[in-house]
């Protein structure tokens, strides 16, 4: 599986990723609005359940790729999420702090965003976030992303939810 945008290449992770990725999943900075960084053993186990997602799902998180000089940017994609105790499909990224404020995640995750309504054929995605991360509710509403729900988390405290249906997307000009 491959997207392109006109700046990014996404990809499948391989376990050759390991250290780039880890290097964003580690950093505390990074990870403010996660219970804690990742250990390398974490984040070698994110590699391989988003692998396992290709296999099972036909998508997961994908490498975020820089195409002027082929960087490895982070990571975008769609995997199923338990929100509000159902299944759902959900896109979520994490940049490298170097690359944030450059509208490289809102790219990449409009470019998710279409494939779950292009490809999947779904009718509705969601990005849900810790209350907290401004940043990536600005992403989700950029999006085309509405806020439709703030959920009592055991992890963030309060979890935000955005979600986009595919009549809002047939009816959005983005």
């Amino acid at each position: 599986m491959r997207l392109e945008t006109e700046r990014l290449i996404l990809r499948e992770l391989t376990i050759n990723d390991l250290d780039d990725l880890h290097e964003i999943l580690s950093d505390p900075e990074s990870m403010l609005h996660y219970p804690q960084p990742f250990t390398k053993e974490k984040s070698r186990q994110w590699i391989e359940w988003n692998i396992d997602n290709y296999i099972t799902y036909g998508f997961g998180l994908w490498a975020v790729i820089l195409k002027e000089n082929n960087r490895f940017l982070g990571d975008c994609g769609i995997t199923l999420q338990c929100i509000n105790g159902k299944q759902e499909p959900e896109i979520g990224y994490h940049i490298n702090k170097v690359y944030t404020g450059r509208g490289y995640a809102t790219e990449a995750a409009r470019a998710c965003r279409n494939y779950v309504f292009d490809v999947l054929n779904l009718q509705e995605v969601f990005s849900y976030m810790k209350y907290t991360n401004i940043a990536s509710q600005r992403v989700a509403q950029k999006n085309g992303m509405k806020l439709v729900a703030e959920l009592p988390d055991d992890k963030n405290t309060l979890t935000t939810v955005f979600a986009i249906t595919l009549e809002d997307y047939l009816n959005t000009k983005f």
